[in-house]
């Protein structure tokens, strides 16, 4: 099953262009296809080709028991529903992220020290369950080679208001304009947005793409008329240049390029 999609209202960076993908309702795949969740850190290239995304079949929750599975497609918005209802904890950082199960566990999502691996039991990586503790995850970092179509969470009650308070609090410091989030992991003992504003690019923008004025990490669409994916690829490798030219500090990339 094929489906188009068009990433300049997918992504929420909104920049991209209609793309026909692959809709995968099964175990079994083309291990060539590129996998997406639901766009929130990506940039797309118009000349991309042999993506997925997962079907809803993989839309899911399930209580288990001990544990709580969730499937790979199901968004982060459902996710926290779904554990605040219940009084489920260690998930109330989701109120404030966007995303799908499966780009969330890929990227061990979090909010300063609230990370998905805090709660992690194990995730079902090309339909083989594999423990958390395999996984190698570290700073929005995993060792996940694969497609992740469903994770299962420790259930532990008692869901912390002051969490989701918190969260909340964070997200309205972010830019409201449309954005992929943080364009760089922070570096150990710094923050990439203090390097990118000590440089200069706290606001700039080059073709309707540029750094945001509230949060200098945060890759930001000024202009839906003009932002571009080559744009933002200049952008993100201004930043670079300028951050190791100054600091000696070469940036890793938080957001994912699919060229």
């Amino acid at each position: 099953m094929k489906k188009s999609i068009d990433f300049s209202k997918y992504l929420s960076i909104k920049i991209g262009a209609p793309i026909l993908v692959d809709v995968i309702e099964d175990y079994s795949y083309d291990k060539s296809l590129k996998i997406l969740g639901h766009g929130c850190n990506l940039l797309v290239s118009p000349d991309a080709h042999s993506l997925a995304v997962l079907g809803d079949r993989f839309d899911y929750i399930k209580d288990l028991g001990n544990l709580i599975e969730v499937g790979g497609a199901c968004n982060s918005a459902k996710i926290f529903k779904f554990f605040k209802q219940n009084n489920l904890s260690g998930l109330e950082f989701l109120r404030a992220l966007p995303g799908s199960l499966g780009g969330l566990v890929k990227m061990n999502a979090g909010m300063k020290h609230y990370e998905i691996k805090n709660i992690l039991h194990s995730v079902c990586v090309d339909s083989e369950w594999i423990e958390a503790e395999k996984l190698g995850l570290t700073y929005r970092k995993t060792d996940i080679n694969g497609v992740i179509f469903a994770a299962r969470f420790k259930k532990e009650y008692g869901f912390r208001q002051e969490v989701e308070e918190m969260c909340t609090l964070m997200r309205k410091t972010h830019p409201k304009k449309p954005s992929c989030g943080s364009c760089f992991k922070n570096p150990e003992g710094d923050f990439a947005g203090r390097l990118l504003e000590a440089v200069g690019l706290r606001g700039y923008s080059y073709c309707g793409v540029g750094f945001s004025e509230a949060h200098a990490n945060f890759l930001v669409n000024y202009d839906r008329n003009l932002a571009g994916y080559d744009s933002a690829l200049e952008i993100i490798r201004l930043g670079e240049k300028r951050v190791y030219e100054e600091f000696g500090i070469k940036l890793e990339k938080e957001v994912i390029i699919i060229e």
